[in-house]
């Protein structure tokens, strides 16, 4: 079987469908226990996710898809596509007294073709500098559907109005990486994941492998080509503790533990961090400077419901933390210390998606 490593195609790929049997997540050799709740639902396949300077968590949703097609109108994506998309959709809502508010759904949003499933891309993912919000989009481009639209870094208001700041399709078409895989190519990119640092946003593309800068003045440059050094291993969740944690989501079927987080100085050196993984689709740090991993899935074969982790490092010491999440996608840590998941990420009806919060008492 053809290994597939397109994100947005892959995690269909012998998906089983979501039933109502499935549990709340299980705490497994974590101790203490943490206590684990729902902190809101009702998301459109939630993905990346930060608190803001106001105290209130923002999700990034992918959305609900279109029936647009651009087949035949432009380069398509080879084993995802042709993708059909609609130039709204994809958004972002933030969490008031544990209730989903929509701050805007005028983002483009894309599904790959009914054969891998129909999944969804289209915020991917949000930071803050100061004040101002930021998205990351994955599910804009003529390749996904959606012409005269673009990926890339956006501005957006308090009323939900969105302003381009950088075009990362155009910056991926024009800056190619060392080793671009042919089936997964993705002519406009499916960005994943973003954080802010010291002023800059930096962003995460799996399909061609690349950490870029982006500026608030909209200026884009390429810290590491990370196709060049390790090759097409889909690189997915970014986080930011001294240099960069960059986590994989690897080769499909899945093997268990043939993932690691590599990490990333700010010159573009790459070396492996941690290793042992499997599916990495989030990296975050707590304030004793823990690492903490989440894996999409944990299983051999194929991404499924049930399957996520989170995994705990403290010094040589590693721990699963959690297990029993439902196809997880991002993570953050709240000024509370408490961890928010994004779970029920991809392949869940429209609103079926969550956001957990993770208690740690120690």
């Amino acid at each position: 079987m053809k290994k597939l490593l397109l994100f947005t195609s892959a995690l269909t790929l012998g998906v089983i469908a979501p039933t109502p049997a499935m549990g709340v997540p299980v705490v497994i050799r974590g101790t203490p226990t943490p206590v684990i709740t729902t902190y809101a639902t009702g998301f459109n396949n939630p993905r990346g996710l930060k608190f803001g300077p106001d105290g209130v968590l923002y999700v990034a949703e992918g959305g609900s898809g279109g029936d647009n097609s651009t087949d035949g109108q432009c380069e398509q994506v080879p084993d995802a596509g042709p993708y059909k998309g609609s130039p709204t959709g994809g958004g972002i809502s933030k969490v008031v007294d544990g209730s989903r508010v929509v701050v805007t759904d005028q983002f483009p949003s894309s599904q790959t073709q009914p054969g891998l499933g129909n999944l969804v891309s289209g915020v991917a993912d949000v930071a803050f500098i100061g004040n101002t919000l930021y998205a990351l989009t994955a599910g804009s481009g003529c390749s996904h559907g959606v012409p005269n639209t673009t990926n890339g870094i956006f501005s957006v208001s308090s009323s939900g109005a969105a302003t381009l700041v950088a075009d990362l399709s155009a910056f991926q078409k024009s800056h190619p990486v060392a080793n671009p895989n042919p089936g997964d190519f993705e002519p406009d990119g499916t960005w994943y994941s973003m954080v802010a640092v010291r002023g800059s946003l930096y962003a995460v593309e799996p399909n061609h492998g690349e950490l870029d800068r982006i500026t608030t003045g909209g200026a884009i440059s390429r810290v590491a080509d990370i196709s060049a050094s390790q090759g097409h291993i889909v690189p997915t969740s970014v986080a930011y503790h001294g240099v960069f944690y960059i986590g994989n989501l690897g080769l499909f079927p899945i093997t268990p533990g043939s993932e690691k987080i590599i990490r990333v100085t700010p010159t573009g050196v790459v070396r492996t961090a941690a290793s042992g993984l499997t599916m990495v689709t989030g990296v975050a740090f707590d304030r004793r400077g823990r690492m903490y991993v989440l894996e999409n899935t944990v299983t051999a074969g194929f991404p499924a419901p049930g399957e996520g982790e989170i995994v705990r490092f403290d010094g040589p010491t590693r721990q699963v933390v959690v297990s029993g999440l439902d196809l997880p996608t991002a993570m953050t840590f709240g000024p509370d210390g408490a961890l928010y998941v994004s779970n029920r990420g991809f392949g869940f009806p429209p609103g079926g998606g969550e956001v957990l919060r993770v208690r740690f008492g120690d």
